[in-house]
């Protein structure tokens, strides 16, 4: 495991966060039926400002260079996650795990009831990754108009709605 930091993301981070998205996104030409759909395009720049001035955006650092990220978006109770991308040399590390549990910390210290995202439900290190990490198939959409407006958005994108869920992580 090499050593890396967790931080808040800064707006001047934002121009590093598309490459590593799409350095990430090559892995999806491994998944039958989702190469040259999925992972093709990242969240711009000044998106990703914008979502870090919200104040609840993380990067992971590895010797002072970011390695991955995790983008969110505050939605009332609910903290959505909207991208989280780790670059591909440095995965399988924990990286993505930490990530992830900063930012369930950060959304409990700031008085969210919940973490939310949509995914792919079979891609291993989707909806099953989320799921070891106590994130739930939100089966009802109707009961959450905001996501199931997401998933609508992805599918006139190109995605697949057969593969594509929402997960929601209750925080206690």
């Amino acid at each position: 495991m090499s050593d890396f930091s967790i931080r808040l993301a800064r707006p001047e981070d934002a121009e590093a966060l598309p490459e590593i998205e799409l350095a990430a996104g090559k892995l999806f030409e491994t998944v039958e039926d989702l190469s040259g759909i999925a992972g093709m395009h990242a969240i711009p720049a000044d998106e990703q400002r914008r979502l870090i001035r919200k104040g609840h955006s993380l990067v992971a650092e590895v010797d002072a260079r970011i390695v991955g990220f995790l983008s969110t978006e505050p939605f009332r109770r609910e903290l959505h996650i909207r991208e989280f991308s780790v670059h591909p040399d440095n995965q399988g590390q924990g990286i993505g795990s930490v990530l992830l549990r900063a930012a369930d910390i950060d959304a409990r210290n700031s008085g969210f009831a919940a973490l939310t995202l949509t995914t792919f439900v079979d891609v291993p290190w989707n909806g099953p990754f989320y799921a070891r990490h106590g994130f739930e198939t939100i089966t009802d959409l109707d009961a959450h108009p905001r996501l199931k407006a997401d998933i609508e958005q992805e599918v006139q994108h190109g995605l697949p709605r057969e593969r594509r869920i929402a997960m929601i992580r209750f925080l206690d």
